[in-house]
């Protein structure tokens, strides 16, 4: 099997590897100047005005810890998505959230079981813990298989289901029903972990959060971020919800505290409210309904997307389209094996998105 380590020895010289395309500060990538990033999932707009001068205003203080600022903090947050301040878990992005989980809910014994492919790091964590990992793969329609899941983990006694929903790379959804399902069938000892890092863009997001489940007491946890709709991942501010006693079980894994600047930040874009969102989403659909329509032109099938990227088939390997792309000032997303032959794109500006379109038919044809 192809590893990503695997792969980035293969094409390191052309600068592709996912870690160059992560940390775009990394002495080995060669990419132009004035490359286009459309790599990362990042929102191609910053933080709202409104965070941005909250974080301004407090960088003076920043010599302090604030450390009794942070529990109103938890519960303005968890308010703020109809939850009490015992059942949130705030870390550094909802990386930091995923790594709590597998702490406390894998173990050598313990599985995390996911769909595959979709986000690393999780699995990634529990495999250097020597911990198993289940990879199960996605269906024909790119959304998780529930019932492999709940199989496996009925199979190995327990352990930490994972879904991300929007799936990312493929930006597909996970039914509602095939959730509840699977929450009404998880076995003994088996938790659920739906990442929603990417459901702000889709229309229907309050009728397809998981967040009910938890507010229930089910065996089950929701991730979040407000690194993607709301333009502050290099803040790094995610969280999870989830019964107190999952919480408790997690909390001790997580690192420290976020900034004092991403705190105020946060509560800063909170305090816009809903209009905000439905603005930056619908700016994304437009988007992405244009990319479909240029796909469609180009006869390149696409897989239907429910957020601020999309994943289409080429004819050709991303191994080979991807850093031509990049020689030319395009950065795409990294491979995505067994889907050797399609590319992720980030959603952008229309002035990066035309960029990309005229980049892709140069470098496809």
């Amino acid at each position: 099997m192809l590893t990503r380590r695997g792969f980035a020895g293969i094409v390191a010289a052309a600068g592709f590897t996912e870690f160059a395309f992560a940390q775009r500060a990394a002495t080995d990538i060669k990419a132009p100047k004035g490359t286009t990033w459309l790599n990362g999932n990042e929102f191609p707009e910053g933080p709202p005005t409104a965070a941005v001068e909250a974080m301004t205003r407090v960088l003076s203080e920043s010599n302090r810890y604030h450390f009794t600022e942070f529990p109103s903090f938890y519960k303005s947050v968890a308010n703020a998505h109809g939850f009490e301040e015992n059942q949130i878990l705030v870390g550094a992005g909802s990386t930091e959230i995923l790594h709590t989980a597998v702490e406390a809910f894998t173990s050598p014994t313990k599985p995390i079981i996911t769909g595959w492919p979709s986000f690393e790091s999780g699995p990634e964590l529990a495999a250097a813990q020597g911990h198993p990992v289940i990879k199960v793969p996605l269906t024909p329609h790119f959304t998780s298989d529930v019932k492999k899941l709940v199989a496996e983990a009925e199979k190995a006694r327990g352990g930490l289901i994972y879904i991300c929903n929007p799936n990312n790379p493929t930006g597909s959804m996970t039914p509602k029903a095939d959730i509840a399902w699977t929450v009404a069938n998880l076995p003994p000892d088996t938790i659920l972990l739906v990442d929603e890092a990417y459901l702000h863009f889709h229309p229907s997001m309050d009728s397809e959060t998981a967040f009910p489940y938890a507010k229930q007491g089910k065996n089950v946890i929701v991730a979040r971020t407000f690194s993607k709709i709301y333009g502050m991942a290099g803040m790094r501010i995610g969280f999870a919800m989830a019964r107190p006693d999952l919480i408790s079980k997690m909390e001790p894994f997580r690192n420290a505290v976020i900034s004092i600047a991403s705190a105020r930040g946060v509560l800063a874009a909170l305090d816009l409210g809903p209009k905000f969102l439905e603005e930056r989403r619908a700016k994304m659909a437009r988007t992405r309904s244009e990319l479909f329509a240029f796909l469609k032109e180009q006869k390149l099938n696409y897989i239907d997307s429910h957020s601020n990227f999309v994943m289409f088939e080429m004819k050709k390997s991303i191994a080979e389209v991807g850093p031509a792309m990049l020689a030319k000032g395009v950065a795409v997303g990294r491979p995505f094996p067994p889907y050797d032959k399609h590319m992720r794109i980030t959603l952008g500006t229309d002035t990066e998105m035309a960029r990309f379109r005229k980049t892709l038919v140069e470098v496809l044809s």
